[in-house]
């Protein structure tokens, strides 16, 4: 029988390992030890923003957006329907009501085009999704936040090492989320990042993320007294978690370099369906550097979506669709417009279709894959 081909899989790309015992040698084994600095460090150095902390999850990091926008009750946050519910959540959790738009039909980020009417006097932020570490139109979005006075938070759980126009994902708006989960590119199994862009923000995320407290200020001893100051909860990651993802950070290089010879084989031996019209393959715009974080494409209807991925996993390939949009889940439709049409959004959530991705995925794997792909549609691969 032949090995079942995971849609992802976590791999130890450098001294991860080394750097676990170093972390477990140490007398504390809890948040904010060495090597969660260094890796908030080496963030903010390789990325050029002005404040990096890590979080137990970006799902930790986008709930700390929240804290820091402001929103209350009555308030609005624009954001794509397409993405996960934690995006909706840091600000529901906060009394604001999402506001959820379409996607575009070529990179599956929320279509810029449409915030512009979608902005009321209740509006507050904007936040952005960057699908499968491509980026959202940023320029546009920017200039038109700049505009209405909103919040830009950019939800880059999927963009780590990805840009547009040659900016970094994450550092573009006011804040930034990056996701360190088992599915994602680096990973340290679950874990998260906030990036703050926007100094106006620095001192007030130091004590939201110290549980409400300015223990930060007094450890450096900018403060007479421990106290607490504020709304807070607890961020960090455990030591050992922060020692993995540092591992991970320093060898980027060698997972971005897999990643991109995969994806790119799959593009190159894809293309022939497409040319028939059996599948639409993903874009990535010219002025995006992907950190090719998935490979997806699009089928014709669901149907033919579960039947191929059925097919695969006969075969042992796991295949999967991705998000069930938020204004058709269950919790979501309360918050939806009907008068705001999601065509593209109910179209890449009944045909996507995403194909295995990681570092050790093998040429002879992709082959295998493809070759089950054009059996489906009843086609010779080349």
């Amino acid at each position: 029988m032949r090995n079942i081909i995971p849609l992802s899989r976590q791999s130890i790309l450098g001294r991860e390992q080394d750097y676990v015992l170093q972390a477990l040698a140490q007398e504390n084994w809890g948040g904010g030890g060495m090597f969660c600095r260094q890796a908030e460090e080496f963030i903010e150095s390789q990325f050029g923003t002005k404040r990096v902390i890590l979080t137990s999850s970006c799902t930790t990091a986008l709930n700390i957006c929240g804290l820091l926008s402001g929103v209350r009750a009555g308030d609005e946050v624009i954001m794509p329907s397409f993405t996960f519910p934690s995006t909706a959540n840091a600000f529901l959790l906060r009394g604001a009501k999402p506001v959820f738009l379409d996607i575009r039909p070529d990179t599956q980020n929320i279509d810029e085009t449409l915030i512009e009417d979608a902005i009321t006097d209740r509006t507050r932020a904007i936040c952005v999704v960057h699908y499968a570490g491509v980026a959202c139109e940023m320029d546009a979005i920017m200039e038109i936040a700049a505009r209405h006075g909103l919040l830009v938070v950019e939800d880059a759980a999927q963009g780590i090492f990805a840009k547009y126009k040659n900016r970094w994902l994450g550092t573009i708006g006011d804040l930034g989320c990056y996701s360190f989960h088992a599915t994602k590119n680096i990973s340290c199994g679950e874990g998260g990042a906030l990036l703050v862009n926007n100094s106006e923000f620095i001192e007030r995320v130091e004590i939201l993320c110290e549980k409400g407290t300015n223990r930060a200020e007094f450890s450096r001893g900018d403060a007479k007294k421990y106290q607490w100051c504020d709304l807070g909860t607890s961020v960090s990651p455990s030591e050992a978690a922060s020692a993995v993802l540092y591992g991970q950070l320093e060898a980027a290089n060698i997972c971005a370099e897999a990643r991109s010879n995969a994806y790119e084989l799959y593009m190159e031996l894809l293309r022939p369906l497409e040319a028939r019209g059996d599948i639409q393959l993903p874009v990535i715009p010219a002025h995006c550097q992907s950190n090719h974080h998935i490979f997806y494409f699009l089928v014709s209807d669901i149907e033919t979506r579960s039947s191929l991925i059925n097919h695969l996993k006969r075969a042992g390939v796991s295949a999967a669709f991705h998000f069930v949009p938020l204004h058709s889940s269950p919790y979501g439709q309360q918050y939806y417009d009907q008068d705001r049409p999601m065509m593209n959004t109910d179209a890449a959530a009944a045909c996507v279709v995403r194909l295995p991705l990681y570092v050790g995925l093998s040429e002879e794997d992709i082959n295998r894959i493809v070759q089950l792909v054009y059996e489906f549609y009843g086609a010779k691969a080349i």
